[in-house]
C-alpha cells in the first residue's frame, strides 16, 4: 500500500489537508506569526548558512512558517504529502519567486541527496507512521555540517506526574474524537477552543501578569495567542489520527542515529524544538 511505502497514514494526510483549507492562516496577524516563528526558530544557526542558501521545508501544510524563511533565503523547496495543503501554501506563497513546491511524501522528496544547505520540518515527522524514517529521509537532503531544525510534539517529560495523567486522560478523546468525519471532529475542536483553550489560556495570560509562574499551566503557551490559533491548534490536537509523544531523551537518540551531531534543544516553548547538523558521513540507519 502507498502508506507503508511512503511512510505516511493517508487518513492523517487527508485531515491536514482540510484543516489547512479550513484554517489557511491568512487572517493570523502579521505581529503574532513573527513571534511564533522566533520562538520556533529560536535556535536555528543562521549564521552557518552559506551566502544565498538552499533548503527545504518538509510538511510545509499552509506554508506560515515558509513565508518568513523565503524571505532570508535564495531558494526554498516546499514540500508536502496532501495535495489539498500544498494548493493552500502556492495560495499564500504564490507571489514569492524564490519558492518551489513538490507534492511529494518525505520519504520521496524530489531533492538530490546531499544538496540542501538547510532544512526544517516542524509539526510532521510525530505523525508519520515512522518517524526516524522520515527524518532519515531528510537528512540525507542536507550537505555534510548543513543544519537540520526538528519540531517534534513531547511527553510531557519537563512536567509533573499530574499533568501528563491530565493529557493522558484527553488523549482518549483525541483517539475518539480523531475517529469522527471531518465536520464533526471540526466543530467538536471549536467547542473546546472555547470552554478549554481560551479560558486556560487568558486566566494563565492573568496569572502570569500577577507574577506567578506559569510554567506548569495548561496551555499557558497559548497565553498571548489568538482564538483563531487556539481553534486552529485544537483541531490539530483531536482531529488528528497518528501521533508519536517522545521525551526529550528519544528525540535526540533518533537525531543522532538518522546522522545528526551536535544536538541541542530549546530550553523554552514551544517543546521540543531541536537543531542538529549531519555528519560528515551518517551511518545506515535501520528503520
Amino acid at each position: 500500500m502507498r502508506g507503508d511505502i511512503d511512510n505516511i497514514d493517508p487518513d492523517t494526510v487527508a485531515d491536514f489537508g482540510r484543516e489547512w483549507r479550513r484554517f489557511d492562516q491568512s487572517i493570523v496577524e502579521p505581529e503574532e506569526h513573527a513571534r511564533a516563528f522566533g520562538e520556533y526558530f529560536a535556535i536555528f544557526p543562521w549564521e552557518r548558512l552559506p551566502r544565498n542558501p538552499v533548503g527545504f521545508d518538509a510538511g510545509c501544510g499552509s506554508g506560515r512558517w515558509a513565508a518568513l524563511v523565503a524571505n532570508r533565503v535564495a531558494q526554498l523547496h516546499c514540500i508536502d504529502a496532501s495535495p489539498a495543503a500544498l494548493s493552500v501554501a502556492r495560495r499564500n506563497l504564490g507571489d514569492r519567486q524564490n519558492i518551489v513546491f513538490h507534492e511529494a511524501p518525505i520519504s520521496a522528496m524530489p531533492i538530490a541527496d546531499a544538496s540542501m544547505d538547510f532544512g526544517y520540518s516542524l509539526g510532521v515527522l510525530h505523525h508519520l507512521p515512522n518517524p526516524l524514517a522520515g527524518l532519515a529521509a531528510c537528512v540525507r537532503k542536507l550537505k555534510p555540517g548543513a543544519p537540520m531544525l526538528v519540531y517534534i510534539y513531547y511527553a510531557f517529560d519537563n512536567k509533573p506526574a499530574w499533568f501528563r495523567m491530565l493529557w493522558q486522560a484527553s488523549d482518549y478523546v483525541r483517539r475518539a474524537v480523531s475517529k469522527m468525519p471531518f465536520p464533526l471532529k471540526a466543530a467538536v475542536a471549536d467547542v473546546s477552543a472555547v470552554l478549554i483553550y481560551w479560558p486556560l489560556a487568558r486566566t494563565a495570560q492573568l496569572v502570569q501578569r500577577l507574577g506567578f509562574d506559569i510554567s506548569k499551566w495548561p496551555l499557558s503557551a497559548y497565553g498571548w495567542r489568538s482564538y483563531y490559533t487556539m481553534r486552529t491548534d485544537a483541531l490539530d490536537r483531536f482531529g488528528t489520527r497518528l501521533e508519536h509523544r517522545m521525551t526529550r531523551a528519544e528525540i535526540q537518540g533518533m537525531m543522532k542515529a538518522s546522522g545528526l551531531r551536535d544536538v541541542r534543544f530549546s530550553e523554552s516553548m514551544p517543546y521540543w524544538c531541536a537543531v542538529g547538523i549531519r555528519a560528515d558521513a551518517p551511518q545506515a540507519v535501520k528503520t
